[in-house]
């Protein structure tokens, strides 16, 4: 799958080494009760990017993302005459996820989603590095640098002296379904429970973990009251039956009895 944000953040590191630019991006993961769920990307680049680099929505090169499944919304201008685009992608498991959180690449590294359920409790978790150890040269893979014959606008960048710290941010959140473990966690609980990460741009690698744990209840709360109504009318129910049962033989009984007590015909002479 494609590495999109560095093939993205590639294009946006010649308009970093002209101005004082920005490109912030915001990756988020939901996932549903299910496992199942969707991986959004939004990246935006201020109004300073598009005007060192006027062309920059026709530079892009999206085919390998869309081929790869993701949809692409934009790129749109933005009110104040930057740029920003939209990927999304669904996933049907965890290893889904995984997945496409690999194929973002850098700052995102060695990603895992897994998945598992034990005595009907399922717990979630999230792993991973966070940060670019190379810098802006994180961005840039071997098929890009094969292309191009070398790690793109690295003179440039060296002597405009524009850093990844200084020119861009990148934030990850993840909503799992469950209650969080916060011992477990090490992201900031946000609105509605979602984790937030902040990723440090300065070359350092900082650890990821999030857990999360789903108990039955969470998923089938009605579920039990419906079992005890469900029970309580088939005991009705078996009484009544046993009851009726009862009265049908009583009733067929006090007949017959009498039936053979009624007084025969005489026969005529």
């Amino acid at each position: 799958m494609t590495t999109m944000i560095r093939r993205l953040l590639a294009v946006c590191a010649c308009a970093l080494v002209l101005a004082a630019c920005q490109v912030d991006v915001v990756v988020d993961l939901t996932m549903s009760d299910d496992g199942t769920g969707t991986i959004t990307v939004v990246a935006t680049a201020d109004a300073e990017v598009v005007r060192a680099v006027p062309t920059i929505a026709e530079d892009l090169a999206l085919d390998d993302a869309v081929a790869a499944g993701w949809v692409v919304d934009g790129p749109t201008a933005t009110p104040d005459g930057g740029l920003t685009i939209t990927f999304s992608h669904p996933f049907t498991s965890a290893a889904d996820a995984t997945n496409l959180l690999n194929s973002i690449g850098p700052p995102f590294n060695q990603m895992a989603v897994e998945r598992t359920t034990v005595n009907k409790e399922t717990t979630n978790t999230m792993s991973g590095l966070l940060g670019l150890s190379n810098g802006f040269e994180s961005f840039s893979d071997e098929d890009l640098v094969t292309a191009v014959g070398s790690v793109p606008f690295a003179e440039e960048i060296e002597a405009s002296g524009a850093t990844p710290e200084t020119s861009m941010s990148v934030t990850l959140h993840a909503a799992l379904p469950g209650e969080i473990v916060t011992d477990e966690t090490n992201g900031e609980i946000v609105d509605g429970g979602t984790i937030e990460w902040t990723v440090p741009m300065d070359g350092t690698i900082v650890e990821l973990r999030a857990l999360s744990e789903q108990a039955p209840a969470n998923n089938s709360w009605w579920a039990r009251p419906l079992s005890i109504v469900a029970l309580v009318a088939l005991i009705a129910w078996v009484a009544f039956m046993t009851f009726f049962i009862g009265y049908v033989a009583w009733a067929r009984s006090r007949r017959s009895r009498r039936y053979r007590k009624r007084p025969r015909p005489t026969p005529s002479t």
